[in-house]
């Protein structure tokens, strides 16, 4: 397609349903969002929304499920006993307006030509259109009633698009359309040649998102794409004059507290529990079986074959190879080295999280082949590695 065609595919998506309006609320903040392209260990959603809620500007985050080796927001935010990620259009709207920030899954009459469209990817062989996946993102985001928005286009081997030239391909695709539909945006290439966080599945990633907002721990790579994302939005939305008090905004939000209230208030709104920052184990499922998988000898971590660290969880059940399959929320990864940690030999490489000992030592297997390591730590690589920016539309 030309970008006039990609545009105009775009906005008949939009307008083939509802278009969700913000104006009779006179909110005192920019209407925001981010959309990943999806990886592993990805739970920056989980951080960022609050965060830039509590910097004054309101998330109507519309999210989606995992399939293959990528998870999905809302698969993590559904480990959570009682929240709903599908409420009605006037519940999401209101917790949006009063809180600041609500991640959902897509409703039936926002865009409702994308379902349709995307339910035939697979079988006309376009599920890879560039001009098919910039619509598709695109129209439920514009349909959300968007003041701007920022892209996160994840890049490596655990990556939908696995090489650069392809994430920024597809970013500045996405792009430059969103500035023909009218929608201020800005892209950021992210690294995926590794897992983001150190936990990998649902119910982890809650409990590894909570740990970072309360500062119990700081993952510094989730830090750091957090930052990114969320000063970028900021910018966006004019909540900021440059990026070093952006930047120092999203920080101050997460280290006084503030986005883990807007993170607990959001979820108790939509159904979860009120406590779950200061009673996270209790309402958070735990797998039935532990198990370590330890480094075979010393050395430096080189490599890591992310798709397959996916694939393990997948095949643990804590993903879905159709989209109708249930999930474990409980299983999944956690301790993860990272490129560059030095191991020595019987130091463990990442604790599994399986339902079964059977189906433990299979995912340990596929974890060790994962895993390369060398004599010498490999250079160093930067969880954010490029920007593409346009705010005005």
């Amino acid at each position: 397609m030309t970008r006039a065609e990609c545009v105009a595919l775009t906005e008949a998506m939009v307008h083939s349903g509802t278009i969700l309006d913000w104006q009779e609320f006179n909110l005192d903040g920019p209407v925001l969002d981010k959309h990943s392209t999806g990886g592993i260990g990805d739970n920056v959603s989980l951080v960022l929304a609050p965060a830039v809620a509590a910097c004054g500007g309101y998330v109507p985050m519309i999210s989606g499920r995992g399939l293959g080796h990528t998870g999905g927001t809302l698969d993590k935010l559904d480990a959570i006993p009682g929240y709903r990620s599908q409420p009605d259009r006037e519940r999401f709207r209101q917790v949006v307006r009063d809180i600041g920030c609500a991640i959902i899954g897509q409703t039936t009459d926002l865009a409702p030509a994308d379902k349709r469209l995307y339910a035939i990817r697979d079988v006309t062989g376009t599920v890879e259109s560039i001009p098919l996946i910039t619509a598709s993102i695109l129209a439920k985001k514009l349909a959300a009633g968007l003041e701007g928005l920022v892209m996160d286009v994840k890049s490596g081997n655990g990556a939908f698009m696995a090489t650069l030239e392809e994430a920024r391909h597809l970013a500045r695709n996405i792009v430059a359309v969103a500035r023909g539909a009218g929608l201020a945006t800005s892209a950021f290439i992210t690294d995926m040649n590794e897992p983001l966080a150190d936990a990998a599945g649902n119910a982890v990633e809650v409990r590894h998102a909570i740990e970072h907002l309360t500062g119990r721990r700081l993952d510094p790579r989730l830090q750091e794409v957090v930052l990114a994302l969320g000063a970028e939005m900021l910018l966006v939305g004019r909540i900021a004059g440059d990026g070093a008090e952006a930047r120092e905004r999203i920080a101050r939000a997460l280290a006084s507290g503030q986005a883990a209230e807007k993170f607990e208030r959001m979820v108790e709104a939509l159904g979860g529990p009120g406590d779950i920052l200061d009673r996270t184990d209790h309402h958070l499922p735990v797998a039935a079986v532990q198990l370590p998988v330890l480094a075979s000898e010393d050395g430096f971590v080189r490599m890591v074959d992310t798709r397959s660290l996916g694939l393990a969880i997948l095949a643990l059940g804590g993903g879905r190879k159709h989209p109708e399959d249930s999930i474990d929320p409980s299983v999944g990864l956690v301790g993860l080295a990272s490129i560059g940690d030095k191991m020595m030999k019987d130091m463990p490489l990442c604790t599994i999280l399986a339902a079964s000992p059977q189906e433990a030592e299979i995912a340990a297997a596929t974890v060790r082949h994962a895993y390369q390591l060398g004599s010498e730590g490999p250079p160093h690589r930067a969880p954010v590695i490029e920007r593409i920016r346009q705010h005005e539309p």
